[in-house]
Formats: structure tokens, C-alpha cells, sequence
């Protein structure tokens, strides 16, 4: 692992070599690429939110710094930009970030890149990048020299470390070749006996220290035909503290993030969350998970009653101001305005297919309209009736104003 002013923005190859055209510089200090995690007493709670500037993820399955919160779906579901748009959104912020490509293709790892450097966020990156040309042994410790790294700023600099792995399910495959090659005998599935043992003492290591800095990971996890039961799955999701799981079915819809609801889950980061999206968002999971059974019960033709119209037309807004282009990251103002709006009520007398564009046009006035307000819920202040009243106030004037 690399350490010191070396891990400016850029890539480096697993053992830390910067990476030809880059822009990486040279290493000041050298650290293991394995150490022990810290031990318990060293760690503290996870109170503070990581903001991924996607509202499906910030309102409904949060994640704190120093949580590990799995990202997992079929092939082309939208994993990796789940981590680069979260990386996006810590511009401006104190967050260091790390994407630690394992086994991929060269081409697509030159696209996160070219991505990264096209919306400003190649300064606060360090790119760890190792294709799949690459041996399978430079493939197996870039992860764990990804992590390094972000210990070496945790511990020596204090800082807020945010990490991606991408993916380790390449990752159990590299260690499953080194094992062949070294007479280790397969176990359950072709996989080695010591397959879970490869990612536990991985994830073991990011964390919220007690005396300043935390590495909060992203691991990202292939299923095959929607497979979250598999092994290297099954073992992930339970050493991690939660998961985010990308629907395929969701995808086809055109629904964007293609975050299930109803089957993610995050342990930690409700904790973490501002106290403001707990005012507007704390029943929306529930609520959500019963819109969506109802639609689907609704979809037999069945007579329904007004209330049961009323709900679906409601839950029907909400996921469509829960939809979100790549490289859109909204401001915890900008998500709070949108979902003060869905949840009361506002956007309802707006056409379904018009509230994606327009619940963002909204938000963004409503932010301007009150500033100083949102101000204080981003410095983590309560969300008062009174409040709630205000804004719906202010959103009903811009729904109403003649722009629909």
C-alpha cells in the first residue's frame, strides 16, 4: 500500500506504481497491504451520513461513514454507477475517495476515469486499477492495497475514506486461480475453503475510529439471474451492514437508480441519517413496499377502492421523483424540498410522467425560496410540523403558479 502526499488524485497499479498517463505521483511511505483491523475499543459508533446525492439511497437505505453497505444486481444493472456517482458527490466535501477496480477490462476502466475527470472528481480519487490482463495475483491484492491506502489516511491524516471495490466477485475468481495454481483443493461451489475468510478480513478493516477518520466501503457483488442466495452473495451480505440491491425487472421499467426497496436494507446509517429526511421519509420505506404490492395486485383489474386510487397515485409520484440520471447527485436541500413536496400531497395534481423533471424544478425554487431554513436541516436540525406546513406552503404557490 501507498502512503503520504504520493496518493494525490490518480491511478496506481495494486502495488501502488502509478499508472501510465495518470497523473499519480510517487510513494513517501510503504505499508503492509494486509494489517490487522482495528480492534474494538479503537472503533466508535457510525453517527455521521455519507451522502450519496442519490435520494433513493440517502432517504430510504442510508449509509453512515464507516459502514460497509454491499452493492449487488446482474450484470449491466448499474452497480458501478452507484459508486462513481457517490465518489461525484463528495466534491466539495473533506471525503477522500478510492475506486479500486479488480479484474475488469481495461477500456471500462479508462471510462470511469474519463468519467471521474469530466465531473471534477479525479482530485479527491485515487483510481487502484487492475484489469483483467493483469495476473491473477495483482488482481487478488487490489483490494486490500485500495485499503491501505485509505488506513493510511484514516489513521495518519484523520480523514473521511470513502472506497469501492469493483467487484469481488472477480475478486473470489483471482483468488480461486492463485489457489489452483498453489494445490489448494476447492470446496463449496469450486471456491476454496477459505473463500469467506478472503472477504471478512477485508471488510473487517473499514471503520469509524474513535479518535477522527473512517473508511466507509462499497463493495460491489455480480449475481447470476438475480441470485442473491448464492454463495459468494450469501457470504457478503452477511459480513456487510447492509445491501443495495438493482433490480433487473426495475432496469426494463426505465427506472433509474434500479434500487429494490423492498429487498434493501441498511443497518447502520438510519442512525447516521439527518434528523430532517426521518421527519419526510421515516414511513416512505414501508409505505413504498405496500404501493408496490398493490400495484401489482392492481394490475389484475381489479375494482379498487378511492383510497386504495389515492395511495397508488401517490406511491406512483413518489417513485418518480426517486428516479435519477447518472452523474446527478442532489444536495441534501434539493432531496429534502422534493420529498416535503411528494409526501404531502403537492405534486399530485401533476401528470405522472411530467414529476420526474418537475419535482427537481420545484425543489431547486423552494431551496432558493428558503435558504436559511435549509441551512439548518443540513447542519442537522430538526424538521418541525411547522416547517413541513411552511414548505408545502411554498411548493403548493410553485405547482400552482401557472407552469404546469
Amino acid at each position: 500500500g501507498r502512503g503520504g502526499g504520493g496518493l494525490g488524485g490518480g491511478g496506481v497499479h495494486p502495488p501502488a506504481r502509478p499508472h501510465a498517463g495518470s497523473g499519480g505521483g510517487d510513494a513517501d511511505d510503504h505499508w503492509p497491504i494486509e494489517r490487522p483491523a482495528p480492534p474494538i475499543m479503537d472503533r466508535s459508533p457510525v453517527e455521521d451520513p455519507l451522502q450519496t446525492g442519490i435520494t433513493a439511497i440517502d432517504a430510504l437505505v442510508p449509509i453512515g461513514r464507516g459502514q460497509r453497505e454491499l452493492v449487488l444486481g446482474d450484470r449491466q444493472t448499474g452497480k458501478t454507477a452507484i459508486g462513481v456517482d457517490t465518489i461525484i458527490n463528495q466534491r466539495g466535501t473533506e471525503v477522500i475517495c478510492i475506486y479500486a477496480a479488480i479484474g475488469q477490462r481495461s477500456a471500462a476502466i479508462a471510462k470511469t476515469i474519463d468519467d471521474l475527470r469530466a465531473h471534477d472528481a479525479l482530485a479527491h480519487t485515487i483510481v487502484v486499477a487492475s484489469s483483467s490482463d493483469d495476473p491473477p495475483g495483482r488482481q487478488f491484492i487490489a483490494p486490500y492495497a485500495a485499503t491501505s491506502m485509505a488506513e493510511y489516511l484514516m489513521e495518519e491524516e484523520g480523514r473521511d475514506v470513502f472506497v469501492v471495490y469493483d467487484d469481488l466477485t472477480r475478486h473470489a475468481r483471482a483468488h480461486r486461480e492463485l489457489s489452483l495454481l498453489l494445490r489448494r483443493p476447492p470446496g463449496r461451489e469450486a471456491y476454496p475453503g477459505d473463500v469467506f475468510y478472503l472477504h471478512s478480513r477485508l471488510l473487517e478493516r473499514p471503520t469509524n475510529l474513535r479518535d477522527g477518520g473512517s473508511i466507509t466501503a462499497l463493495p460491489i457483488i455480480e449475481t447470476k439471474a438475480q441470485n442473491i442466495s448464492d454463495y459468494i452473495p450469501t457470504n457478503l451480505i452477511s459480513i456487510t451492514d447492509g445491501q443495495l440491491y438493482l433490480s433487473p425487472r426495475l432496469l426494463r421499467q426505465g427506472i433509474l437508480p434500479a434500487i429494490d426497496v423492498g429487498r434493501s436494507v441498511s443497518r447502520v446509517g438510519g442512525r447516521a441519517q439527518l434528523p430532517a429526511y426521518r421527519a419526510v421519509a421515516g414511513d416512505l420505506r414501508l409505505s413504498y413496499s405496500q404501493f408496490e404490492e398493490l400495484e401489482r395486485f392492481s394490475k389484475y383489474g381489479a375494482r379498487l377502492e378511492p383510497e386504495r386510487e389515492a395511495a397508488l397515485a401517490r406511491g406512483r409520484r413518489v417513485r418518480q421523483v426517486l428516479r435519477q440520471g447518472r452523474y446527478e447527485p442532489l444536495t441534501v436541500a434539493e432531496q429534502l424540498a422534493m420529498l416535503v413536496a411528494v409526501t404531502g400531497g403537492a405534486l399530485d395534481g401533476i401528470e405522472v410522467d411530467a414529476v420526474a423533471e418537475r419535482s427537481k424544478e420545484i425543489a431547486a425554487r423552494m431551496v432558493d425560496a428558503e435558504p436559511e431554513l435549509f441551512d439548518h436541516l443540513e447542519a442537522g436540525e430538526d424538521l418541525t410540523d411547522d416547517d413541513i406546513d411552511h414548505l408545502l406552503g411554498v411548493a403548493h404557490d410553485l405547482v400552482g403558479g401557472g407552469e404546469r
